[in-house]
């Protein structure tokens, strides 16, 4: 059996696949918060528990929102910081003692749909997280490519294409550069984006959710919510151009706007070097539980 875990800055997810990669476990807990030992301490007992619950030893993936460093062996460009500068595979393989696999959680995502989800018959998949942060990953023939650097897919930390920049856009990222995709196009750039723009001394909002709710009253909103289908296509245009991928997969909560999936669509043309842009955007086949199969496949592959 092959198990999966999704480590994520607000809960981590764990899952159980059988052969037919049938879901024979799965579950979420709360993730613990600027702590590496109770992070780490958090993944094992998740492990333990599902094996002993299922009465057996499985092979172990973990999706991380960050890589290991091929240099160092250490983690790397996490948005979870403190996890940034441990050796958290050789930590967990002695709690466990015995091998694991780690990958970037947007790496995992990508797989997931590549193996058994909506790009199951693309040889080229690039995945996009777009949630609390910006990610992604490429497969290709069902594989994860990962790079010398080991930030295959991280389109995120690329910069925003000029033409979308925006001055209230320029604070810095946690990367440490200014104008990174991420700052752009993610949920909570999207919420600081409308409250920036309507200049009210308290936020109009907290939530996509409610930025999507008032589209069709407000002018702002509405303006707001063109300008990141606009954003979207220019920087997904890019990767497009350079990869030419036969799919492009969305995860995470903002690829649940409905919208995305026609209006990207209609504006990929004017920025794709192409007669015609037939490249498909896709919705993920397994919802936000497409990271800890994916997971749940790594270990599959690779062990």
């Amino acid at each position: 059996m092959h198990l999966g875990i999704d480590l994520g800055g607000t809960k981590t997810e764990v899952a159980v696949l059988d052969k037919n990669n049938t879901v024979l476990l799965q579950h979420r807990v709360p993730s613990p918060q600027h702590s590496y030992q109770a992070t780490l301490d958090n993944i094992i007992a998740l492990i333990l528990h599902a094996e002993t619950k299922l009465n057996t030893c499985c092979t172990v993936g973990i999706g991380i929102p960050g890589s290991i460093s091929p240099t160092t062996r250490r983690i790397q460009n996490a948005n979870s910081t403190w996890l940034i500068g441990h050796d958290l595979k050789t930590d967990i393989e002695r709690g466990l003692n015995r091998p694991i696999a780690i990958a970037n959680d947007a790496d995992c995502f990508t797989l997931s749909e590549a193996c058994d989800g909506v790009g199951h018959n693309k040889a080229t998949v690039f995945g996009v997280i777009l949630g609390t942060g910006v990610g992604g990953g490429i497969t290709v023939n069902r594989q994860v490519i990962s790079g010398p650097n080991a930030i295959t897919g991280e389109w995120g930390h690329n910069i925003m294409p000029a033409a979308q920049h925006t001055s209230e856009h320029s604070s810095q990222c946690y990367c440490g550069q200014r104008h990174c995709i991420e700052t752009y196009l993610s949920g909570p750039a999207l919420v600081k984006r409308f409250n920036q723009q309507t200049k009210a001394e308290t936020p109009d909002i907290n939530s996509v959710e409610q930025l999507l709710a008032q589209q069709d009253s407000d002018a702002t909103a509405a303006l707001t919510l063109s300008n990141f289908y606009e954003g979207l296509t220019a920087s997904l245009a890019q990767v497009i151009n350079i990869l030419d991928p036969e799919c492009v997969v969305l995860g995470g909560g903002l690829s649940n706007i409905d919208a995305i999936y026609t209006e990207i669509p209609k504006r990929l043309q004017k920025y794709v070097f192409s007669e015609n842009c037939l490249t498909p955007i896709l919705k993920a086949a397994h919802g936000d539980s497409s990271g800890v199969r994916g997971a749940a496949w790594l270990g599959k592959q690779t062990l």
